[in-house]
C-alpha cells in the first residue's frame, strides 16, 4: 500500500429521510439524528474513516443544502473536526454535488482520491470498511472509478443492484494485486421485484448498490465531461463565481439552479458498466475503468424504521427500546420516546415513535409507506411534515411550548457567545423571562443585562436583540402576544450569520 495516497473524505449530506418521520423532518433530516449511538449519522460517517491504514486523510468535506449549514457546522464543532462545507443553494442530486466537491478538492497540483460517502448510512464493522477503502484507494489512485457493493444476505427489493463481471485486471499478477473482490461492473439494475431479487441472491454475482465511491477528482471530472458535459459546465460556471464565507463555500445560486439534476449512477457509473469487451466502442473507450469491490461491514442505509430495528441492539424478545418506554408481553417491536412515557402491551412487529408533536404507529412490514403520511401532511400544508417543535438556529434553539389565539410561548436556549439578529416585529410584542444564565438585551436605545428570574418587555415595533455574553447556555421563556405570530414577522436589521 502506498502511504502517499491522499484521500479526501467527501460526505454528501442531502436527502430528507421521509420514511423515518416523525424523527426525521424536511428541515432536520435523518443524517443529523443520533439514531445509532451518541453520534449523529453524519458524525459517525466522518469518524469511521479516521485511522484508515495506508492512506493520508485530507481535511474532510461536507456538501449540503444551504439550509442545514449551521446545524452541520455545530455538529462538526462538537466532533472536534475541521471541515470544508460546500453549500448547495438547491438540490440537484448527487452528480452535481460530487462535481462541486471535486472542483473544491483540486487546488494547485493537488488531485486527491475522493472517498464519497452518503451522510446517512450505518456501518457497524469499521475495520472491514477501512480495509476495502485502503484497497479502493490504490485502484482509484491508478485511475479507476471504484464503487462498493454490499454482499446481500436477503432478497431485498428496496435496493438497486450491481451485477459483477470478471476479476479486475484479468487472471494475472495485476488481478492478484487488485484483490479477489475487485471486479469489473457488468451492469446496474434498478430495484427488483421479490422474485427477481431472489434470483439475484441465488446467482451470487449481484451486490447491493451502496452509493459509496472512490476516484481521483480529475477522473470524475473527466468522466462527467465525457458523459454529461452539461452538468460539468453548469457546475464549473457556478463554482467560478463562488465565494468563501468563513468555513462555508458558496457557489453561484442562479447558475447552479440551472444545472441538470442527475445521480452519480445515471450520469456516469452506468456508462462505465458498458465498457466490457463485448460492449466497448469509441464512445466508451475514453472513460476510466469502473470497478466494484464487495463490502461486508454491517452496512445499512437506514432507509426505513424496519431497517433501523435491524441494526440496533435488541432484548431477548427482539424488542428495541429508546427513551421512556415500557413493554409488556411484546416482541420484535421498535419503541422510541423523545419525552412522554410510551407503554405497549401484547403487540408484535410494531414501530411506535413518539415526539413532542407527533406519534407514529406502524406495522414493521409497512414502514416504507410512512412516506405516504408525509406526502399527505405536505398536501394539507401541515408544519409537522417539515419542522420539529424544537427548531435549531445558528445561535441555539427554540421550542414551541404552547400556543393559542393571539399568544404563543417558546423556550429559548442561546449558546455561549450566541447572538440573535437585531430585529423588530410589526404584529407582536414579547415578554422575556430568564430561567438561567445571563442575557444581554438591546431594546431600542437601551442595552442592559438580565440574570436568573429577571424579565423584560419588548413592545410591538421596537428594535431589539438578545445575546448570551456568558460561558454557560442562556435559557429563557418568551411569551409572544399579538395579532400575528408567524416566523415571517421578523424584520432583520443586522445579522452576524448573514441570514
Amino acid at each position: 500500500m502506498n502511504a502517499t495516497i491522499l484521500v479526501q473524505p467527501v460526505v454528501l449530506s442531502g436527502g430528507s429521510g421521509t420514511r423515518l418521520w416523525p424523527l426525521s423532518r424536511e428541515k432536520y433530516p435523518k443524517q443529523l439524528l443520533s439514531l445509532v449511538g451518541e453520534d449523529s449519522l453524519l458524525q459517525a460517517t466522518l469518524r469511521r474513516v479516521v485511522g484508515t491504514p495506508g492512506v493520508t486523510l485530507a481535511q474532510p468535506m461536507v456538501v449540503c443544502n444551504e439550509e442545514y449549514r449551521f446545524v452541520i457546522a455545530e455538529q462538526l464543532r462538537l466532533l472536534g473536526e475541521s471541515a470544508t462545507v460546500v453549500l448547495e443553494p438547491c438540490g440537484r442530486n448527487t452528480a452535481p454535488a460530487l462535481t462541486l466537491a471535486a472542483l473544491a478538492a483540486i487546488k494547485g497540483a493537488a488531485d486527491p482520491v475522493l472517498l464519497v460517502m452518503p451522510a446517512d448510512h450505518v456501518i457497524t464493522d469499521v475495520a472491514a470498511f477501512q480495509q476495502v477503502v485502503s484497497q479502493g484507494a490504490t485502484l482509484a489512485a491508478a485511475g479507476a472509478v471504484v464503487t462498493f457493493g454490499i454482499t446481500p444476505d436477503a432478497p431485498e427489493t428496496g435496493y438497486g443492484y450491481i451485477q459483477t463481471g470478471a476479476l479486475f485486471g484479468g487472471a494475472d499478477d495485476n488481478a492478484d494485486a487488485c484483490g479477489a473482490n475487485a471486479r469489473t461492473i457488468a451492469r446496474f439494475v434498478e430495484k427488483p421485484d421479490l422474485a427477481t431479487a431472489q434470483s439475484y441472491l441465488i446467482a451470487g454475482n449481484y451486490l447491493w448498490n451502496s452509493g459509496l465511491f472512490m476516484m481521483r477528482a480529475s477522473s470524475w471530472l473527466a468522466a462527467l465531461g465525457h458523459c454529461r458535459a452539461d452538468i460539468l459546465v453548469a457546475c464549473q460556471n457556478a463554482w467560478k463565481i463562488g465565494q468563501t464565507d468563513g468555513e462555508f463555500v458558496r457557489v453561484g445560486k442562479e447558475l447552479f439552479a440551472a444545472c441538470p439534476s442527475d445521480s452519480i449512477d445515471y450520469a456516469v457509473m452506468e456508462r462505465l458498466a458498458a465498457q466490457t469487451p463485448a460492449k466497448a466502442n469509441a464512445d466508451t473507450a475514453a472513460l476510466p475503468p469502473g470497478v466494484v469491490i464487495a463490502l461486508q461491514a454491517g452496512w445499512s442505509d437506514v432507509g426505513a424504521w424496519d431497517a433501523l430495528w435491524q441494526v440496533l441492539p435488541k432484548d431477548m424478545h427482539g424488542n428495541v427500546l429508546q427513551g421512556d418506554v415500557l413493554l409488556q408481553d411484546c416482541s420484535n417491536t421498535l419503541a422510541i420516546s423523545e419525552g412522554r412515557l410510551v407503554a405497549c402491551v401484547g403487540v408484535s412487529d410494531l414501530v411506535v415513535v413518539e415526539t413532542a408533536d407527533a406519534i407514529l404507529v406502524s406495522h414493521k412490514d409497512k414502514t416504507q409507506d410512512v412516506k405516504k403520511i408525509v406526502d399527505r401532511l405536505k398536501s394539507q400544508q401541515r408544519v409537522e411534515s417539515s419542522v420539529h417543535r424544537k427548531v435549531y438556529r445558528p445561535w441555539g434553539s427554540y421550542d414551541g411550548v404552547d400556543a393559542g389565539e393571539r399568544f404563543q410561548v417558546k423556550r429559548i436556549v442561546v449558546k455561549p457567545g450566541g447572538v440573535l439578529s437585531l430585529q423588530m416585529h410589526h404584529h407582536r410584542a414579547e415578554h422575556w423571562i430568564v430561567v438561567s444564565g445571563t442575557a444581554r438585551v438591546t431594546r431600542g436605545d437601551e442595552v442592559f443585562l438580565l440574570s436568573e428570574n429577571q424579565s423584560t418587555f419588548i413592545p410591538l415595533g421596537t428594535t431589539h436583540r438578545l445575546e448570551n455574553p456568558g460561558r454557560v447556555p442562556l435559557e429563557m421563556i418568551e411569551v409572544q402576544s399579538g395579532s400575528y405570530l408567524g416566523e415571517d414577522d421578523i424584520v432583520r436589521l443586522e445579522d452576524v450569520y448573514g441570514r
